[in-house]
């Protein structure tokens, strides 16, 4: 644990990881239940104490992935053996135990070796995946560990589809893992796969609930935002009047200007509640350089 702060082993792009401490400085100190209708890596809720968990992500493929890493908790060396094994089975790269990439192809590709050599096996494992269902979700979590940019991406057939990436299982990587496994056996947690709307609405608050918000940003352009529209911007917002209505507790991080774009309708909901900015800055899918904007988190207590 970096610093006091675990990161998610699902290293989720835009995930709040390098933010947590900044973000948990507007928390309640007293959560009953620690609410998340868009969990993704969960990077915010490894960092937070609760006397229990709800946690949710509409995409099913991410709730799997914990699902499938939380049934290793007490048994992680199971997981390794698998993984690992996986791993040599495909002829990948493993720089954490040692199996490096020849130095040759260092010298030739100076910053594309792990691609280069991992490339033909990924592919491999990539189609397996694929053709046996995609239900095999430690191979999943492989193609995540050494795709491009750590990210779940499916094509409109519903093929996992990312290219591989500039890199393989590290000890940042069993770091991460080694976090997660620690933290959750101490946390009780509901995992859920839902509409935030649909998950929301069925939950019967109790006194001290908390619920934060780390939605799709409207205005951004990463893989994930493509899935938010306007709509669901708006309806979102109209929940929280609703929870502020019933005095439950929430928090909810967005982005208000980026580039030369600003959410107008955040903005103006934002003016009934309290607005702390975040220093943050914006890493995304098409371009990988640093966009400096405006993220802020809104409370209404």
């Amino acid at each position: 644990m970096k610093n006091g702060i675990a990161r998610s082993p699902l290293f989720y792009v835009g995930d709040k990881y390098k933010l947590i401490r900044d973000i948990k400085a507007h928390f309640p100190y007293n959560i009953n239940r620690f609410i998340e209708p868009f969990v993704g890596g969960g990077s915010v809720m490894m960092n937070v104490d609760a006397n229990s968990f709800m946690l949710n992500d509409i995409n099913s493929y991410v709730i799997a992935i914990h699902r499938m890493l939380c049934s290793y908790i007490n048994n992680k060396n199971d997981f390794y053996d698998r993984f690992f094994n996986l791993v040599k089975e495909y002829g990948l790269s493993l720089s954490f135990c040692g199996h490096t990439v020849p130095d040759e192809l260092k010298k030739t590709f100076p910053k594309t070796y792990y691609a280069k050599y991992n490339k033909s096996s990924y592919n491999l494992l990539k189609e397996k995946f694929n053709k046996e269902g995609k239900k095999d979700i430690v191979k999943l979590y492989m193609l995540l560990i050494y795709g491009f940019n750590r990210m779940l991406r499916f094509n409109k057939k519903g093929d996992f589809n990312l290219p591989v990436g500039d890199v393989d299982f590290n000890k940042n990587t069993y770091d991460a893992l080694e976090d997660y496994f620690t933290i959750l056996q101490h946390k009780q947690i509901e995992w859920h796969n839902e509409d935030f709307r649909v998950f929301l609405r069925n939950i019967q608050f109790q006194e001290n609930d908390f619920v934060y918000l780390d939605p799709p940003y409207l205005i951004t352009f990463s893989e994930y935002n493509k899935l938010w529209n306007e709509q669901d911007e708006m309806e979102l917002l109209q929940l929280l009047d609703c929870l502020n209505e019933q005095n439950i507790r929430f928090a909810i991080s967005n982005v208000t200007h980026y580039k030369d774009r600003q959410n107008n309708i955040f903005i103006d909901w934002a003016r009934k509640y309290q607005t702390h900015t975040i220093k943050s800055n914006y890493i995304s899918y098409h371009d990988n350089s640093i966009k400096q904007f405006n993220e802020v988190i809104i409370k209404n207590y």
